[in-house]
């Protein structure tokens, strides 16, 4: 027996089997016996994958150009992800390019099945029936029982390629379906039983703004088998052809199969994709897999994920709580992805129609701006700085191929998604805490471009530039007149005019460092427009007509059009850049204070989406750190669980996830921008972060415990810390961070 089978359990224990060692009924123990050693093993793939997590069981490297999961969704709708755990069917395992816990498309993936027997091609007609139980999952290796065709399955991955392992029934012939899933009437495939290899495409239409038009760009794949093909074929729609070769568009689906003759080996079939061409995706299969050991890139890949999961030793957590915390990491290390080749070719940004070549590290696409500005970045500053600074070098190749920093790139383009201007934001957290292996200049100048000009119409109406950027710039404000027709998200000119403001914040901090004072007056001037969208009245922020006219009626607790995916009762809090003057505006600390109070007693506050993710934070500018610490505490044990249904909203790229990374170490970036944090309250014990730099972070939380949730004083490296901040600077400098801990709150 290779491996003991048992929902959301580990290999490891597999050489423990036979020893009579494991039973059915100490399964949970022992899972929770290895939880407590090992991040990798803490790691639950399923988590967010029932309820509206929106993940899947990533297979593959961190950042992987492309991962590998089990498909029980064969559509690329919007807000599908390719894998649900209540689902029970499996269609395939898909080379995916899906956003992982988000709410947009697949696309340019590759979806490969195993089948015997009679020749079903169609999703559904191929689709059986498969057993959680029968699951075993960690980041670099998946495997199944296919029901139907008794038949095993092995997934694991690199950064470019995959590797499948199929175990066929003794004494049965196997067949391989290999679907491009391209949209109706497009795509292309073409087999090779010569070489043993089926070769394919399907071209990528973008997404949100400018949706449906080409986007320059395909999916490319090259699959290689490790036994020769018996018989082959083509189908097109429900027209299964034997022995063709080429299928090109023109059917609502098409695809490939190549089928083998029965064997007590494992059929071993591995896929390399690009998004540039055949040739490279052939190069990056070489690249990474040249061979046929399977358990040697699922190693490769299992140390690269050690690598990145160890960096954080946590210490005093349940299981639950362990379990959460990496899978959380994990969730945090797959997007934004790589999309350069192995050689470093990549796409031009914006259907530019060139290729180019990074001369060091990758290319990376797919960043879910307006949600992972906010903390996934500022994590990366800490954990990775050299990545983090690779992913900013890729928005600047985006602003100079594209003409225009994007606001949330996707598809290798423009899409004018969500709100604000984030990818500034996210280029000057990384610049102002030191990061500057990119060229800052050419990167302010960006900045700057997006805060001052508008494009030219057409390029404007593709997603290029701020959105109602002239509103802005006349009024202060967008009032409501301006519709902001040309955007994903119409409207909502309130939180707009918040986002830009903090964004001009952010911009105007490269801008005083690289000795730009006057665009730094000017936009520091511009980071208080939030007040000409603040009722003083009502207390709240609130829509405004160009006449200076304040919207009625008006009910702060209900959406409305004018604040994104929030209340203005939310939206009010977005204020990062000068939240001492927000508290001013509301009327002082104890107006505030109640505010807040009322926010989280009425159940206004929502954890599962972005806008409230600060909130809990603010008491601490307030005086009131102690109802930080309770709110905090109160968010990771009723937001975050063990299980599919364990994330309360979309993990939006890993922000969700994030959040409770920072949360859990007690503390949390409010401002992104400023090279600081906000203390709330550590979970654990202790927490050893080891930075890049050789040098450790130690966080110590003596008599922690679920009752002990309140600070009673801190020390860094044995000195008072006073106020609620902790510099970036301490942080990676290295030391220790000492809490004393209980049940009630501490004096102020």
């Amino acid at each position: 027996m290779r491996k003991i089978v048992c929902q959301s359990f580990t290999r490891k224990l597999s050489s423990w089997a036979g020893k009579g060692a494991v039973l059915a009924s100490s399964c949970l123990y022992m899972t929770s016996h290895l939880l407590a050693q090992e991040p990798f093993q803490a790691v639950q793939l399923v988590s967010g994958t029932s309820n509206f997590g929106q993940t899947a069981p990533m297979i593959g490297m961190p950042f992987a150009m492309t991962h590998w999961v089990p498909e029980t969704r064969a559509n690329q709708d919007k807000c599908t992800a390719p894998y649900y755990y209540d689902d029970k069917k499996i269609s395939g395992f898909r080379g995916t390019h899906w956003l992982s816990g988000s709410c947009a498309i697949d696309y340019g993936s590759v979806t490969v099945m195993p089948t015997t027997g009679h020749r079903f091609v169609s999703p559904n007609a191929r689709a059986s029936t498969f057993r959680h139980a029968a699951e075993v999952m960690n980041p670099a290796y998946y495997s199944v029982m296919l029901d139907r065709y008794d038949t095993k399955v092995e997934l694991t991955g690199g950064t470019r390629a995959g590797m499948m392992r199929v175990t066929f029934p003794s004494g049965e012939a196997g067949r391989i379906l290999i679907e491009p899933n391209a949209q109706e009437n497009e795509g292309f495939i073409e087999i090779h039983p010569e070489k043993g290899e089926i070769v394919g495409y399907n071209p990528v239409h973008r997404f949100y703004i400018g949706r449906g038009l080409p986007a320059g760009f395909s999916g490319y794949f090259v699959a290689r088998f490790s036994a020769p093909f018996t018989a082959s074929g083509t189908w097109c729609g429900l027209e299964i052809i034997p022995a063709g070769r080429v299928q090109n568009g023109g059917c609502n689906r098409l695809g490939g199969y190549a089928e083998f003759t029965s064997s007590t080996k494992p059929l071993l079939v591995k896929i390399g994709t690009s998004f540039t061409s055949l040739d490279e995706a052939a190069r990056n299969l070489d690249a990474e897999a040249s061979g046929w050991d399977f358990e040697g890139l699922e190693k490769k890949t299992e140390e690269a994920w050690k690598n990145h999961l160890n960096q954080i030793e946590i210490e005093g957590s349940s299981p639950e709580q362990r379990s959460i915390f990496y899978t959380a990491l994990y969730h945090s290390l797959l997007v934004p992805r790589i999309s350069s080749d192995a050689d470093g070719t990549y796409n031009g940004f914006g259907g530019e129609g060139k290729l180019h070549r990074m001369e060091r590290g990758d290319y990376f696409d797919d960043y879910s701006t307006w949600d992972t500005f906010r903390a996934l970045h500022p994590l990366l500053t800490i954990l990775d700085p050299r990545l983090e600074e690779e992913m900013v070098r890729s928005l600047i190749a985006k602003g100079e191929q594209g003409g225009y920093l994007p606001t949330f790139p996707l598809l290798n383009n423009y899409t004018a998604a969500m709100v604000g201007d984030h990818a500034g934001a996210i280029i000057s957290d990384a610049y102002v805490k030191g990061l500057r292996d990119f060229d800052t200049h050419k990167a302010y100048s960006l900045m700057l471009q997006n805060a001052t000009q508008t494009p030219a119409e057409e390029k404007y109406k593709l997603g290029q530039g701020r959105r109602a950027l002239p509103s802005y710039l006349k009024y202060g404000y967008i009032p409501l007149e301006d519709q902001v027709f040309d955007a994903y998200h119409r409207r909502e000119q309130v939180s707009r005019t918040l986002e830009y403001a903090y964004d001009d914040f952010a911009f105007a901090q490269m801008a005083k460092d690289l000795g730009s004072l006057k665009e730094y007056a000017t936009l520091m001037d511009r980071s208080e427009n939030w007040r000409n969208v603040f009722d003083k009245n009502v207390g709240f922020v609130r829509g405004r007509k160009a006449d200076g006219a304040w919207i009625e009626p008006f009910d702060p607790t209900k959406p409305a059009t004018y604040v994104t995916e929030e209340t203005p009762y939310v939206a009010t809090f977005f204020v990062p850049q000068n939240i001492p003057g927000l508290i001013e505006a509301m009327g002082g600390h104890q107006k505030f204070i109640s505010s807040l109070d009322r926010l989280f007693e009425k159940k206004y506050y929502d954890h599962g989406n972005e806008p409230s993710h600060h909130i809990a934070y603010l008491y601490d500018y307030a005086g009131a750190a102690y109802k930080t610490q309770h709110q905090i505490r109160s968010i990771l044990a009723t937001e975050y669980h063990t299980g599919a249904a364990g994330l309360s909203g979309n993990d939006d790229a890993g922000q969700m996830s994030a959040w409770y990374i920072f949360s859990a170490l007690g503390f949390y970036p409010v401002t992104p921008g400023t090279p600081s944090y906000v203390i709330g309250t550590p979970l654990f014990s202790k927490a050893i972060i080891h930075l890049p730099n050789g040098r450790i972070f130690t966080i110590v939380a003596k008599h922690q415990s679920a009752a002990n949730e309140y600070i009673q004083s801190k020390t860094l490296n044995g000195l008072p810390l006073r106020g609620f901040t902790l510099s970036h600077s301490d942080i990676v400098h290295g030391g220790t961070l000492t809490f004393e801990m209980g049940p009630s709150p501490a004096r102020e």
